[in-house]
């Protein structure tokens, strides 16, 4: 944990923190720990989103309607 330089409250419902604690001992991490890699993850793949929407920035846009009418003409609906 000597790499965490900023400190935060975070509140959790009592069956998640308790489920948070185990997992913790299990592992023979802290909390900290476990949230930061959480939180990291998250992160991670919100720039593999990100990354994804800009390579598909190009493709044309199909309403809700048209598509269900391309649904409907393949037979699909």
């Amino acid at each position: 944990m000597s790499n965490l330089s900023k400190r935060s409250t975070v509140y959790f419902e009592p069956a998640i923190h308790q489920a948070l604690k185990m997992r913790a001992a299990s592992s023979d991490v802290s909390i900290s720990e476990l949230i930061d890699e959480a939180v990291r993850l998250f992160m991670r793949e919100d720039q593999e989103d990100l990354a994804a929407i800009s390579e598909r920035v190009n493709e044309p846009e199909v309403t809700y309607e048209v598509f269900l009418n391309e649904l409907k003409a393949n037979g699909k609906i």
